[in-house]
């Protein structure tokens, strides 16, 4: 893993996937057999230099990949076959990648506009065609590679006025596979945005495609893997959260406890400050769209905050931060102590420091924590981070925008909570608001993102794609529950999701119970737990049945449904429990929330 997380070429990518490939000889660490993934790559071309790459991108993320690769050209007709070997192989994910020859098959520059424009809705067509096969063979996320426009221009720089140009035909197309994938809910692999930043000629070389018909060179499959990897983590969850940022020479130029405000090199009137600035906008935005940011510092407290709230030229306020920590201890221990504080695990930290020490420390003393060389040039500074993927995405939700706002009502509750002693009366005090609602088509982002993100506060662990959300909201024996938590000092957004299920027996099971640990010990487990047996009961449920599965991260809620009141019917080796609760006798407990259907 230490070796993935560096820049590797096309000969050291395949080396290190075959050495992990030989060290593991099919068995999985723990750490990796809890992610596992089966990744089928459905193409047109030749693909088997690329598996290399994306397993070693899985490793990078702590995610093991299993590849498949469909005979070559055959990708529809393995799609349609029940029999063929990619419906044995059971993808958990789809990735489909058609070369430009193939999605131009035919088109001719005489073409005029109403041809070239049938052409592409055939393509079109086509296109979520597979998409609907694979959703429907295999209930999983499907991902689509945008094509790379190799063709030669035929026109020149106004190539597009060609109708039957294959050039323009393919930009054309993957500008309408945006909307496609938005529409329908794909995940869009970006290699056209990706070549048009390298060059095409890093991507592609027509010799090769010619000799073995590799559309993407083997130079380039690093690279490519690591994007699929990107998109993967994303899906699971497994994406940085966090932005933990140095301040002197990192933030501004200059020394705050030497320096001074005036000495502060910032803003408008240098090169170097407007750097500074472009970084910390960076930043902003950043947090504007669901990242955390946090500042790590050796300073005094008094001196670190004085820019934050002084300094005319500062783009970030202390608001935008939702975790600040400047003293003199060494800031392996203080980002120990931030992740604590945010309650977020290690492995969704980035930090950023213009200090090569700084670096080499952290990355000795926390190698799970993502440390980007950033070097000492702040107009670097954001194109490293954005271009080594830290925070890739598939959506934004609203409660992603609020995501800073949250943490920084979270760290008011701690300070209110710890300044008193009676913990009814701060109970109490919070006034607190928990809102039900079923699942539905507006929250369903923010439900698939809760559930596979989820790991410690979560029974089963269980992950579900949008189809998968869908089916049970369309399953009359079944109940899917999110829940908000609102108090005074603000929205903490969607904390829980619930999913009930009916079994032969009419007992409800509780498929799925997670929840943000950011909420615990405010009484929301039982009031859920009276919401969750009020809909077992609308459905005829005599009792409920919880599970446990026990995994690395949640030993927190191994007694979970024992402190609920149920009974723990069986327990196997590995700690795993089945716990009944007879709906007949409960009585609902009463807590400090006020809860309401919204």
């Amino acid at each position: 893993m230490a070796l993935a997380n560096t820049r590797l070429d096309f000969v050291r990518t395949n080396a290190l996937d075959q050495a992990v490939l030989k060290a593991l000889d099919g068995a999985l660490p723990n750490d990796l057999a809890t992610r596992p993934v089966r990744l089928a790559i459905l193409g047109s071309s030749t693909l088997a230099h690329l598996m290399p790459g994306i397993r070693v991108a899985g490793l990078r993320r702590n995610i093991h990949v299993t590849l498949y690769e469909n005979d070559y050209g055959q990708y529809l007709q393995e799609l349609t076959d029940p029999h063929s070997a990619l419906h044995e192989f059971r993808p958990t994910m789809v990735l489909l990648a058609l070369d430009a020859v193939d999605v131009t098959g035919g088109l001719q520059a005489g073409m005029d506009q109403a041809d070239a424009d049938a052409a592409l809705e055939a393509v079109q067509n086509r296109i979520r065609e597979c998409w609907r096969l694979a959703r429907a063979a295999f209930h999983c996320p499907v991902i689509h590679q945008a094509t790379l426009a190799v063709h030669p221009d035929l026109l020149g720089q106004n190539e597009h006025r060609l109708p039957g140009s294959r050039r323009a035909f393919v930009e054309r197309l993957n500008w309408s596979l945006r909307a496609m994938a938005d529409a329908e809910g794909v995940d869009l692999l970006a290699l056209d945005t990706r070549a048009a930043h390298d060059g095409l000629a890093a991507w592609h070389d027509p010799s090769l495609w010619h000799r073995a018909k590799q559309e993407v060179s083997p130079a380039a499959s690093p690279m490519y893997g690591e994007l699929v990897g990107r998109l993967i983590a994303a899906r699971l969850g497994r994406s940085y959260k966090c932005l933990v940022m140095d301040l002197d020479h990192t933030l501004w130029g200059g020394v705050v406890g030497d320096d001074g405000l005036e000495g502060l090199v910032l803003g408008q009137g240098s090169a170097l400050g407007e750097a500074f600035t472009a970084f910390q906008e960076y930043a902003r935005e950043l947090s504007r769209r669901g990242i955390i940011l946090a500042v790590c510092s050796k300073n005094d407290e008094a001196n670190a905050l004085e820019p934050f709230e002084k300094h005319p030229e500062m783009v970030l306020k202390r608001a935008d931060i939702a975790c600040f920590v400047a003293n003199w201890n060494d800031k392996a221990s203080n980002i120990r102590g931030i992740a604590e504080q945010l309650n977020i695990g290690l492995d969704s930290l980035v930090f950023v420091d213009d200090n090569p020490f700084e670096r080499a420390l952290v990355r000795q003393e926390l190698p799970m924590i993502g440390v980007p060389e950033v070097g000492d040039d702040p107009a670097n500074y954001a194109g490293i981070i954005a271009d080594a993927g830290y925070f890739e995405g598939l959506a934004i939700t609203d409660e992603d925008r609020a995501r800073s706002g949250q943490y920084q009502g979270n760290l008011q509750r701690e300070a209110s909570r710890a300044s008193v002693t009676d913990l009814p009366a701060y109970l109490r005090s919070l006034e607190m608001a928990l809102v039900w609602r079923g699942f539905d088509a507006i929250g369903l982002q923010r439900t698939v993102q809760l559930i596979n993100k989820t790991n410690q506060f979560n029974l089963t662990t269980r992950r579900y794609t949008e189809e998968d959300v869908r089916a049970v909201m369309g399953d009359e024996r079944s109940f899917g529950l999110q829940l908000r938590l609102l108090d005074r000092f603000g929205d903490n957004g969607v904390i829980s999701i619930v999913i009930g299920k009916m079994n032969d027996a009419d007992d409800m099971v509780i498929d799925t119970w997670l929840m943000s640990c950011r909420v615990l010990g405010r009484q929301v487990e039982p009031t859920t737990l009276n919401l969750v047996a009020a809909a077992a009961q609308r459905l005829g449920a005599k009792r409920l049945v919880g599970e446990y599965f026990p995994t690395k991260k949640n030993g927190m809620v191994r007694d979970h449904y024992e402190r609920l009141g149920f009974t723990k019917e069986q327990e196997d080796a590995s700690g795993g429990s089945r716990n009944l609760l007879d709906l007949g006798g409960f009585i609902p407990a009463e807590t400090f929330i006020d809860v309401k259907e919204g």
